[in-house]
């Protein structure tokens, strides 16, 4: 049995180390967004905090309604059904273009109106909302490169998610470089051009994967291109019904951060300062067990696909493992390094003295987060979406988010009390979800053995 869960996490492993690279990429354009702002200064430093978990909120729930692609390609592609894929690529393409021209309607309409009503620190509001009204227009680009994505994924495919993210990173990098401080001839547009450099760069990785999928000959047999598309009710009702539960999962979690990123918005430039630092690394530390959970969500659709509910098991309890396992290296690796980590983002002493005490938190939590996200993943490969939404709603919002709420406006105590709400919330979806695995996956064994053998 050693043997045979070894062989399932290295099957796990090759298939998440693309992903893996491509989410730490992803944590790279992020943390270039904050080294290069902050050097800028300690209020757009802030701004762009702000204005990425703005961001970011807005992406998340994007995100996670597109990740239904991904469990639906890897269930056909494991029933020998390819052709059929392309039907939902095509119509979730569709759909990413409108919604992604009626978010930058919205932005710019309302962007300084959600800003008042927030309550964002008057210091650095009008940086946040020139970040924000730059960004927006970069969303049509990156929903529809989302679709691409998944679907290239959930057939075992991940190389090409990779290039694309490294692409994005290079981009971003020299594009910031270029508007942000005015090189190569381009005016310097501080915050707002972070904003413009993110925007191109959404659009060059979906033009990128676009043109790839094109011309790969391993991608014919999905019939993307082929044709033209017409509404299909059946199919877009399809991907809505298993998108919506894990667009609220994941904005669940990712709101929560976002909600109190915001919150800490409005506590001073110091603090909102700290809290981006240490929130930066987490997130880059966390970019391993996400890519770990996307190809858990692959290999126990395939399997389901291909009718073998005890290979999607062992895929679902091995990644879960996995999982926990590199958090407890990482949590480690905070614990002995946080103060070196902290120096390269900044050199004020009393940001880095409240980032080093949120990385203390932060360790505490590392483990849990890693579990409860390799057992959400599992559970997208069974399709089981709606009592893990339940389980993350329950989790972040009526028992995370108050606490923090409690203790950081109420109690007004120091920004590691906030954090303590992570670590209620992210306990409690572990325990809850690693548990919703068990009884499902149990469930999908008991039906397998029901069915009747013919010799």
């Amino acid at each position: 049995m050693i043997k045979i869960r070894y062989k399932n996490a290295s099957s796990l492993l090759r298939l998440a180390a693309p992903l893996i690279v491509n989410n730490l990429a992803i944590a790279g354009i992020q943390f270039c967004d904050a080294v290069m702002s902050g050097r800028l200064g300690s209020r757009e430093l802030a701004a762009v905090a702000v204005g990425g978990s703005i961001w970011f909120l807005i992406f998340q729930i994007y995100n996670g309604l597109m990740m239904a692609i991904s469990p639906i390609a890897a269930r056909l592609y494991g029933a020998k059904q390819a052709a059929l894929i392309g039907r939902y690529t095509r119509q979730a393409i569709c759909l990413s273009l409108i919604v992604g021209i009626l978010v930058i309607f919205l932005a710019q309409t309302y962007v300084f109106k959600i800003m008042d009503v927030i309550g964002i620190d008057i210091e650095f509001r009008h940086l946040v909302t020139d970040y924000l009204k730059a960004i927006i227009f970069g969303a049509p680009g990156i929903f529809s490169f989302l679709v691409l994505r998944y679907t290239t994924e959930g057939i075992g495919f991940t190389r090409p998610v990779m290039y694309s993210s490294l692409i994005a990173l290079v981009s971003n990098v020299f594009f910031n470089y270029m508007f942000m401080f005015g090189n190569f001839g381009a005016p310097a547009l501080g915050v707002f051009g972070c904003g413009v450099a993110s925007a191109l760069s959404m659009w060059i990785v979906f033009c990128y994967l676009s043109f790839y999928i094109f011309s790969n000959d391993r991608y014919k047999e999905l019939d993307i291109f082929t044709r033209m598309t017409a509404f299909r009710l059946s199919v877009m009702r399809e991907i809505l019904k298993l998108g919506i539960p894990i667009s609220i999962t994941i904005t669940a979690e990712a709101g929560l951060f976002s909600a109190v990123s915001i919150m800490i918005g409005t506590l001073g430039t110091q603090i909102t300062g700290a809290h981006q630092i240490a929130l930066n690394v987490v997130t880059t530390m966390f970019m391993v067990p996400l890519g770990i959970s996307a190809a858990i969500t692959v290999k126990v659709g395939q399997a389901l696909g291909s009718n073998d509910p005890k290979l999607a098991r062992l895929s679902g309890s091995t990644g879960i493992i996995v999982c926990g396992f590199f958090m407890l290296l990482s949590a480690c690796s905070l614990l002995l390094f946080r103060q070196y980590i902290v120096n390269i983002y900044t050199t004020d002493a009393q940001i880095m003295e409240m980032a080093m005490s949120l990385l203390l938190v932060a360790a505490i939590f590392q483990i849990v987060d890693g579990i409860q996200i390799a057992a959400a993943g599992a559970l997208r490969g069974y399709k089981d979406t709606k009592i893990p939404m339940i389980i993350n709603l329950i989790a972040y919002w009526m028992l995370a988010f108050p606490l923090s709420y409690m203790v950081g406006i109420v109690y007004e105590l120091p920004p590691t009390f906030i954090w303590g709400g992570f670590v209620l919330g992210l306990s409690v979806a572990a325990i809850l979800l690693t548990w919703r695995f068990s009884l499902v996956s149990k469930k999908y064994l008991g039906q397998h053995n029901m069915q009747p053998r013919w010799n």
